[in-house]
């Protein structure tokens, strides 16, 4: 259904990294599960979703992607492209802004999601890579963004799954300090 726009996205992302074309996969995936739970509008949530990293090498990602997103939308013909870019542009952890409606929310909600648990170390591992960072930058990301992200959620249904995921972050960050220091 939206295969056009699947293929526009990849062609702006890398496949693969911390912010590759396979975290949009799963920002979509989620976005499903999370989307039908709350009874969001699939129509506004599933674009956004498909979307919402396609100006990643951009300063301001969110905001330049919403620009994009509707260029890209009105030469597609689609409908409500004002609540599709609002959702983009209000997605990002560092971008700012606040979500005013349900799948705005849901987007946001999901993107931090995808930063926590055992799919939050992959990715703070590859950005860490990608950006040449010694292991004490990569906890450090974890004290000054990662465990931060589960209070920063909107809807009760991704706070439950944060919750998770926050708590094995943590206890990662435990056997990895103690493997660090030679006792695991």
């Amino acid at each position: 259904m939206y295969e056009d726009l699947v293929e526009i996205s990849r062609r702006h992302q890398k496949q693969v990294g911390s912010h590759g074309y396979e975290h949009t996969e799963r920002v979509i995936q989620t976005c499903r599960i999370v989307g039908e739970k709350l009874q969001a509008d699939m129509e506004i949530l599933i674009p956004a979703a498909i979307l919402h990293d396609i100006a990643r090498e951009h300063a301001n990602h969110a905001q330049k992607g919403a620009e994009m997103a509707r260029e890209i939308l009105l030469k597609q013909g689609y409908p409500k492209i004002d609540a599709i870019v609002h959702a983009i542009e209000v997605h990002s952890f560092s971008g700012g802004g606040e979500a005013k409606t349900l799948e705005a929310k849901i987007l946001s909600d999901v993107d931090k999601l995808d930063a926590l648990g055992a799919t939050g170390i992959y990715r703070a591992a590859q950005y860490g890579t990608e950006h040449d960072r010694p292991i004490e930058e990569f906890i450090a990301h974890f004290h000054e963004k990662l465990l931060t992200l589960r209070d920063l959620l909107y809807t009760d249904t991704a706070r439950d799954i944060a919750e998770k995921r926050h708590k094995y972050m943590e206890k990662y960050l435990i056997q990895l300090g103690k493997e660090l220091k030679g006792s695991a």
